[in-house]
């Protein structure tokens, strides 16, 4: 039986232009500055806490290896430590335009993610005993990504 998805929150951060670190052997290396953001849903609420940081990979063949570590500071005060890995990929055209900020229809782009939460908390030790799946979109100063337990 194929597992069900329960919406978590919408998590909304703000970036700066990307860093661009130039062509390695594995593909183009780029460091976005996360600026800050939201998170909102029905299980968590808060803030994204500016400093954070999306290390991105872009390949040879197109797909942009994501790493994401930043950290969320929740209504009742609770500091939530986040990784967060995915890929992203599209037609050449569309992540052309993405890579050059410019916008591009969501469900144009496959971007998934698996968010990692770490809090010393008892009342979020619940983050820690699930996989969480995020479904991503690109803005030309945003991020989204809706967030759900599975």
């Amino acid at each position: 039986m194929p597992p069900s998805l329960d919406f978590i929150a919408e998590a909304r951060f703000d970036v700066a232009a990307p860093i661009i670190l130039g062509p390695g052997p594995q593909g183009e290396r780029r460091v976005v500055p996360i600026l800050g953001g939201r998170i909102a849903g029905p299980r968590l609420e808060g803030e994204v806490l500016p400093g954070g940081t999306d290390h991105q990979l872009i390949r040879p063949d197109g797909v942009t290896e994501i790493v994401a570590r930043y950290a969320l500071r929740l209504a009742d005060g609770t500091l939530v430590h986040v990784v967060n890995s995915g890929l992203r990929h599209a037609a050449p055209a569309d992540m052309a335009r993405l890579l050059r900020g410019e916008p591009v229809p969501p469900e144009r782009v496959y971007f998934r993610t698996t968010p990692v939460f770490e809090t010393a908390a008892p009342s979020h030790a619940w983050l820690h005993r699930q996989v969480f799946v995020g479904y991503g979109e690109r803005q030309p100063s945003a991020v989204i990504i809706r967030i759900y337990a599975t």
